[in-house]
C-alpha cells in the first residue's frame, strides 16, 4: 500500500506537526498519522516528516528512527552529526525505551504476555511481513491490557526489537489484529476504526550531549 501523492507546493507546511521538545541537539516530534517519516522511493512520495522540517526552519534535521506511515506518535530527530551518531547508537544498542498504545480486536484471555516470533519481509504480498521460523529475524514484543471494551481492547505494546511492522504482525499472530489496519486486519477489525490504531505514546533516551535521561509521553488520539 502506498501513501497518497505529495503536497503540491514546493514548500510543504509543518501544519499539524507538533514539536514536543527542541534544543540544539535534537527535536522530539508528535508525528501525525498518514505522514511518511522519510521520503518514499517514488518522486510523488517526497512529502514526509523530515522534508517538512528541513524546509521549514530545521534544514539540519536528521532521521534517527522511523514510524510507519499510518502510525502516529513520538519520534526523535538529531540536529547535528555527533548527536545523530549517539542517538543512533542508543537505538542500536537498545538503550532507548519505547511504548505504544493500540486498539486490538477482541479481548485477550490473559492480562499481559510476550510474543517472540521471528519476522521477515514477504515480497509476494509486499509490503507485508510474516512470521517465519526458518528465515525470519528474531522479534520480541511485550503487551499488557489497559482496558477491555468488549469487541476490542486498549493495550500497551513494548517492542524490544525493532522489526518492520513488528507490533502489527505480532498482534495478528496471537489473534488480535489492530483496528483499522489496512494491511493485516480482517474485515471487521478494519471497519472498526477509520485509521490504524497504533500510537507511539512513550519515548525515553539519554540526551546525546548532556547524558541526561529524557522521557516523553503522548496520549493516543483514539
Amino acid at each position: 500500500m502506498r501513501p497518497p501523492s505529495s503536497f503540491p507546493d514546493s514548500q510543504m507546511p509543518l501544519s499539524n506537526i507538533e514539536i514536543v521538545h527542541e534544543d540544539d541537539a535534537l527535536l522530539v516530534i508528535n508525528k501525525p498519522t498518514l505522514l511518511l517519516s522519510v521520503p518514499g522511493r517514488a518522486e510523488d512520495n517526497r512529502d514526509c516528516l523530515v522534508t517538512r522540517l528541513q524546509e521549514n526552519g530545521y534544514p539540519e534535521a536528521r532521521i534517527v528512527h522511523r514510524l510507519d506511515w499510518e502510525t502516529s506518535g513520538l519520534i526523535v530527530l538529531a540536529r547535528d552529526a555527533d548527536s545523530h551518531r549517539e542517538l543512533s547508537r542508543q537505538f542500536h544498542d537498545r538503550e532507548t525505551e519505547k511504548a505504544y498504545t493500540a486498539l486490538c480486536w477482541d479481548e485477550p484471555e490473559a492480562d499481559s504476555g510476550r510474543i517472540e516470533l521471528p519476522l521477515r519481509y514477504d515480497p509476494p504480498t509486499k509490503p507485508r511481513h510474516v512470521v517465519d521460523h526458518e528465515l525470519g529475524r528474531h522479534a520480541l514484543t511485550f503487551w499488557r491490557v489497559l482496558e477491555r471494551c468488549g469487541q476490542y481492547s486498549r493495550v500497551e505494546l513494548t517492542p524490544i526489537t525493532g522489526r518492520s511492522h513488528q507490533l502489527r504482525v505480532h498482534m495478528l499472530a496471537i489473534g488480535h489484529p489492530l483496528l483499522g489496519d489496512r494491511l493485516y486486519a480482517h474485515a471487521e477489525a478494519l471497519a472498526a476504526f477509520e485509521r490504524l490504531c497504533l500510537h507511539a505514546s512513550m519515548l525515553a533516551f539519554s540526551h546525546p550531549q548532556s547524558g541526561q535521561r529524557l522521557r516523553f509521553e503522548s496520549p493516543a488520539p483514539f
